[in-house]
């Protein structure tokens, strides 16, 4: 395979604060929606819709298996075709309705049979998920497309974060606010359920409204050769993963981080309604999960430059185990020390999930640097696939293990039922981060490498295979 020789002009592009920003609306813009998706899907259908907990588990499952087929796909399109916008950015102005649309299907509770019902909820979500592959994938490329500098891709990574992290804020916050103000004071059971329709529109539409925004401040600068653009092809996401072993242990890493932090959203709903018996409190429970990003998150490119990627990395993860142990020791009736406890674990992940974006693009350079393809879509689609995954997981395994235990939604829990709740919200999370420490020890890129490997590409075609 013959290396493009391409020269880097845009190594050392520094962007516009305008333009670093307008990129980074996008997260918000997708946190809207596919954050309330995640938090609060699971709980929606069981205490909502309906449905039973294992039910809403399995269908989280097959969801994912279904895009393991359709992002590697939707992937290789992307890297293969250019819209009349560019090769990623006219995708957010594309599909940035039809995801909203979607998004407000799956939160309606239509007067169907219990199998019709079920089947009404496998569509939406089936395909609330195929079009979010389409809109996340060609954002998580856009900035690989806009610069190559690492310290410019560290600064944008740190400000989508704030703003990912401002939507988690908005939706974790304020979807229980809105869902009562719609439905008459109401948050579970029937009497609920418009209030969850509306408040998904409300978020729905302003979601699409800054995908807008964000496609018009977003400018693409690095382009793939046309001979090289036609010979992209699914194969070759096989092949990343073949030969880029960072890839590998990033998308593995996602899986655990985001799944980790899935898990902890989706049954906070629970911990707090059912063992700590206080349910008022639990847009405060979801607002202290992402408040510390607004510390961690403008902090991050000054810690990566003063511990480098190994040691921020894994004294987050640290953070993480300390503030769970704190709420596994303390019950969860004493609301000061769980949301210490809650506090402190989500400054961990706030740090974690959010620096582990910075390094995507890293892994793009390592595959550019092996195969002479920049191939953002193919590798954004591999990294799509494993945290779409994980987050599946926050309606899986809380699904899986409320059942197995028991629970009976707006009904009195049990004692096994509520140690389910518990067990979810503390043992499983730290199991889940010892994990987490373990796979992220194998990743060994640095930004000096990296560095070696953008001069590499700019002065020589090689095949490194």
């Amino acid at each position: 395979m013959i290396v493009q020789n391409q020269a880097l002009d845009a190594t050392d592009i520094k962007l516009p604060w305008r333009q670093k920003f307008g990129w980074a609306t996008g997260d918000f813009a997708q946190n809207l929606i596919y954050t309330t998706i995640s938090t609060y899907l699971l709980l929606f259908y069981t205490n909502v819709y309906g449905l039973p907990a294992a039910d809403a588990a399995t269908m989280f499952l097959i969801v994912r298996l279904i895009d393991a087929i359709n992002d590697p796909i939707v992937g290789t399109f992307i890297d293969k075709h250019t819209t009349r916008f560019g090769k990623y950015r006219g995708y957010l102005l594309y599909m940035g309705l039809p995801l909203a649309v979607l998004a407000m299907l799956c939160f309606y509770v239509p007067d169907f049979s219990q199998v019709g019902k079920l089947v009404y909820a496998y569509v939406t979500y089936v395909g609330l998920s195929v079009i979010y592959t389409t809109v996340n994938i060609p954002y998580g490329s856009l900035n690989a497309a806009m610069t190559r500098n690492n310290k410019e891709l560290v600064s944008m990574s740190s400000i989508r974060m704030f703003l990912a992290n401002m939507g988690s804020l908005t939706v974790s916050f304020g979807v229980p606010v809105c869902v009562k103000l719609f439905s008459g004071g109401y948050y579970s059971g029937q009497a609920s359920k418009m209030g969850w329709f509306l408040t998904m529109i409300v978020y729905g539409i302003a979601g699409a409204l800054v995908l807008a925004f964000c496609f018009s401040q977003s400018t693409e600068r690095i382009h793939m050769p046309a001979d090289t653009e036609a010979s992209v092809s699914v194969k070759d996401l096989f092949h990343q993963l073949k030969i880029n072993q960072p890839l590998r242990v990033l998308a593995i890493f996602f899986i655990i981080t985001f799944g980790l932090m899935s898990v902890v959203n989706s049954v906070g709903a629970y911990y707090m309604t059912y063992n700590a018996h206080n349910a008022g409190l639990m847009q405060w429970y979801n607002l202290l999960g992402t408040l510390p990003a607004f510390l961690t998150v403008p902090i991050t490119p000054w810690l990566n430059r003063k511990l480098g990627t190994q040691v921020l990395m894994q004294g987050s993860l640290f953070v993480i185990i300390v503030g769970f142990l704190i709420m596994f020791m303390v019950p969860a009736t004493n609301i000061t020390w769980t949301f210490i406890g809650r506090t402190i674990e989500a400054a961990g992940v706030t740090l974690a999930t959010g620096f582990q974006w910075a390094l995507v693009p890293q892994v793009i350079t390592y595959g550019e640097w092996k195969t002479g393809k920049r191939e953002n879509g193919i590798v954004n689609a591999i990294v799509g696939f494993f945290f779409k995954f994980g987050m599946a997981l926050g309606g899986v395994i809380p699904g899986y293990v409320l059942a197995a235990y028991g629970f009976a939604a707006n009904h009195q829990q049990t004692a096994r039922s509520l140690f389910g709740i518990r067990m979810t919200t503390t043992i499983i999370p730290i199991i889940v981060t010892i994990l987490a420490m373990i796979v992220f020890a194998f990743y060994r890129l640095t930004d000096e490498k990296i560095e070696r490997m953008n001069a590499e590409i700019s002065q020589q075609p090689a095949d490194k295979d």
